[in-house]
């Protein structure tokens, strides 16, 4: 090895590369020109390389880039070195320097052919981009089902709310009916007595004043009991088939006298609004108990509009106001009884009940939507009358 080694470093008696040229200086030029040239662009590529493989740590493969980098480099070399032998004969180093690049251009081969099949399995850039477009649907797909699951799940806290607002208000109602009636018997006994004693003590009008007094005040205990028995739905219906249309529009003078001249009513009735069947006492009591709470609600006057709707197999009766409006947590409880935001003395709380147990006893549902400081609006969705008649105590 080292005579092999000696013989190629010690090479004795050769002409120069130039010799063979005739040293013509435009043949020694161009290859000095072309060598040099290809040989630095060979060194340039590696280190493009290594910056690329060095910079993006997710480059497959990255051993036979550094190798394909050498392969460049060694061709490289040899092209420079063909420039030196040109003047110096150093053929032997130029032998070597090939031979380095031998072993390299091999090992670079016998490397890349294996790794071939693996190379042209990775996926193109066309095929990236459409497994990208394909997981960019699969996300919005899950985004849209995670959406719809939120909905679902906002949706069931609403109807639980609702069914645990409607349990709460049946058991209300059902606790207020037994007391209502069992008050009611007794006040009926309280009444006939009084009546009795107001006859029997005709000849002393102290004993008569006093008696018209417990009188006046068994009178209003015995509306109290009406407007109970209304909320719990236990109190006697007169239902009739009835334009809803022609209950508003009769009751809208009496309506403007009682609001005043500081709260404006409009009319907004729907012409293909049907027939509802209801106690036209109880739902024109209905309408004004609505109307007196809008009105209460504008204390600085403001407008008030009741409308009507027809709905499939339904109609509905809208009265809006532009007053204060309520809050979620008020919104809760304004059909409970004896629930008043008024001040002391300013309110029974019980007009909202009565309508309440009114709707439910006819039939329908009730609703309010309001924003405080914008106003309310109250609906109520009442069975269109399809000419079947239905009893009073359904």
């Amino acid at each position: 090895m080292l005579d092999y080694l000696d013989k190629m470093l010690n090479v004795q008696g050769l002409p120069p590369h130039g010799f063979c040229l005739l040293w013509d200086p435009t043949l020694i030029w161009t290859h000095v020109v072309a060598d040099l040239l290809i040989g630095l662009s060979y060194f340039s590529i590696p280190i493009v390389l290594a910056v690329f493989v060095m910079r993006r740590g997710d480059v497959q493969f990255r051993w036979a880039v550094w190798m394909f980098a050498a392969f460049i480099m060694a061709c490289g070399a040899t092209h420079l070195f063909a420039i030196y032998t040109l003047w110096m004969p150093a053929y032997g180093v130029q032998g070597l320097i090939k031979g380095i690049t031998a072993v390299v251009s091999v090992g670079t081969a016998v490397a890349l052919w294996p790794l071939l099949p693996r190379a042209v399995a990775l996926p193109s850039p066309a095929q990236l981009a459409l497994a990208n477009d394909t997981l960019n649907r699969r996300m919005e797909e899950r985004d849209l089902a995670f959406q719809s699951l939120q909905n679902e799940v906002i949706e069931r806290e609403r109807v639980e709310a609702m069914l645990r607002q409607a349990q709460k208000m049946e058991a209300v109602g059902q606790l207020t009916g037994g007391i209502a009636h069992d008050f009611n018997n007794l006040l009926t006994i309280v009444v006939a007595n009084l009546e009795r004693a107001d006859r029997l003590a005709a000849d002393d009008p102290r004993i008569g004043k006093a008696l018209d007094s417990a009188m006046k005040g068994a009178s209003r205990a015995a509306r109290l009991t009406h407007q109970l028995l209304a909320f719990s739905r236990q109190q006697s219906l007169q239902a009739e088939p009835s334009e809803i249309n022609e209950i508003v529009s009769g009751m809208s003078e009496m309506i403007t006298r009682t609001l005043g001249p500081e709260v404006h009513l409009q009319l907004d009735l729907d012409p293909a609004a049907g027939k509802v069947l209801v106690d036209v006492g109880q739902t024109e009591n209905a309408i004004l108990n609505l109307a007196l709470n809008a009105r209460d609600a504008m204390p600085g006057g403001g407008h008030l509009t009741i409308a009507t709707r027809a709905a499939e197999g339904r109609t509905c009766l809208l009265v809006s106001d532009t007053g204060t409006g309520m809050a979620p947590d008020v919104i809760n409880h304004v059909f409970e009884p004896f629930f008043t935001t008024k001040g002391v003395g300013k309110g029974s709380g019980l007009g909202l009940s009565q309508v309440y147990g009114f709707t439910k006893q006819s039939g329908g549902e009730i609703d309010i939507e309001s924003t405080v400081g914008e106003g309310t609006t109250l609906i109520i969705s009442l069975p269109t009358h399809d000419g079947e008649t239905r009893r009073d105590d359904d």
